[in-house]
């Protein structure tokens, strides 16, 4: 995943709201029903806490903020209008819920997506293992330097697969915004990239 994130296409558009399949759960969320809650939170709860734990670095934080946004979503379901999917409407409130947690500590870590996300290939060699580890340490090291809205950008599109419209959605601007955090994140990773260890230049699209 590490060796990609510079050279993968950005998502695109996804389905609209109306297909959304958590959209019937929502519906029934809002009219008070606890399994649907139960449920709702099945599919979107890893979303939450990898999203979080990108802000706050710690695992309990993360878990707690995941609980606050699903508290958010019982109480205010009936607000949700369809004007954007399920997921991206959640992941607005944890956003908030997230960067208030930012604000009290007063510092933003890195996530490491170790923490948050499956081995793709179990079939690695040791030797690839380590060299993928350590890129992925530079990696994240480098993310750590952008500023708070690359860094969302970044794990938003590569991570969580959100296409533009849906990250300028959860961030609350423009969609050309994200364009442009984009932009600026992914040459800011090609420079200081270009500055660490050597094998690190296969990351940088030419």
């Amino acid at each position: 995943m590490s060796a990609s994130i510079l050279s993968m296409p950005i998502p695109q558009a996804r389905q609209s709201a109306q297909a959304d399949p958590l959209a019937i759960l929502m519906m029934r969320v809002a009219n008070q029903d606890q399994q649907a809650l139960a449920e709702l939170y099945g599919h979107i709860n890893r979303k939450i806490f990898a999203f979080a734990l990108r802000h706050v670095d710690d695992r309990d934080l993360a878990e707690g903020i995941v609980v606050e946004t699903m508290f958010e979503v019982w109480k205010n379901a009936a607000r949700f209008s369809g004007g954007s999917s399920v997921s991206t409407w959640i992941l607005g409130i944890a956003r908030h819920k997230a960067l208030d947690e930012v604000r009290r500590r007063a510092r933003f870590v890195p996530y490491d997506e170790s923490t948050g996300m499956e081995v793709a290939d179990g079939a690695m060699s040791a030797h690839d293992q380590l060299a993928a580890e350590e890129t992925r340490q530079q990696l994240d090291a480098c993310i750590k330097r952008l500023p708070l809205e690359q860094q969302e950008c970044i794990h938003l599109v590569f991570y969580q697969d959100l296409s533009l419209a849906e990250i300028a959605q959860i961030q609350g601007v423009p969609e050309n915004t994200v364009k442009t955090r984009l932009f600026h994140a992914r040459r800011k990773l090609k420079i200081l990239l270009g500055r660490n260890a050597c094998g690190l230049d296969d990351l940088v699209p030419h």
